[in-house]
């Protein structure tokens, strides 16, 4: 059974000309809703606050790559846009990706980065091909991340990009907002059915959290 994690959102897609709407994920704070109906070896992924992309490394054995599969201005989701506190119309550089380990897609990732953000020396997240920006926000000593949100994600999330909208089974995901000095983007990560190295150690990072 479908863990009951989703609300009942439908927005106009900007992406997908061939579908009016999509429904997004009903992400939620894992203090409201823990991460308990996710498989028992995902769970410490979900909630590790520490780098994500410093762990795929680590559970690879270093063979680790960044596919970009978008990056543009367009308008974000309705609670992208909630969690960035940005207002309804507004534009944010969008990037999706895929994390590859052993050369399978593990995570799809989309990160929503305000127009406001990309000023002074935030320039340069304009610019960051096939790098991860994992590593860039967790090497940042201004770095500040608020809670952890998780959400059960399934074939209705019809505004998931079709290299990864064929699945089965529920998939699992996470987002944080991030705070560049004190500049905000906002970061989502969907565990892909190719994710199994469920017995890496999380890695510890001195953190800064917003409660």
């Amino acid at each position: 059974m479908t863990p009951k994690l989703f609300q009942a959102v439908t927005v106009p897609s900007s992406r997908f000309s061939n579908k009016k709407f999509h429904r997004e994920p009903g992400w939620r704070s894992y203090r409201r809703t823990p991460a308990c109906a996710a498989p028992p070896a995902l769970r410490n992924w979900l909630l590790d606050t520490g780098s994500l992309t410093q762990r795929l490394i680590q559970a690879s054995s270093h063979q680790f790559r960044v596919e970009v599969l978008n990056q543009r201005v367009e308008r974000p989701f309705l609670s992208e846009l909630r969690a960035l506190n940005m207002p309804l119309g507004a534009k944010a550089l969008v990037r999706e990706t895929l994390l590859y380990g052993k050369n399978v897609p593990w995570v799809y990732a989309r990160s929503i980065l305000p127009l406001s953000t990309l000023t002074g020396r935030l320039r340069r997240l304009r610019k960051l091909d096939n790098s991860p920006l994992g590593a860039l926000l967790f090497k940042d000593p201004s770095m500040v991340r608020s809670p952890i949100e998780v959400a059960c994600v399934t074939a209705l999330n019809s505004h998931l990009p079709e290299a990864v909208q064929h699945f089965s089974e529920p998939l699992w995901g996470r987002r944080s907002v991030f705070y560049l000095s004190a500049k905000p983007l906002l970061v989502s990560e969907i565990f892909l059915p190719g994710f199994k190295p469920y017995d890496s150690k999380p890695y510890n990072h001195p953190l800064k959290t917003i409660y």
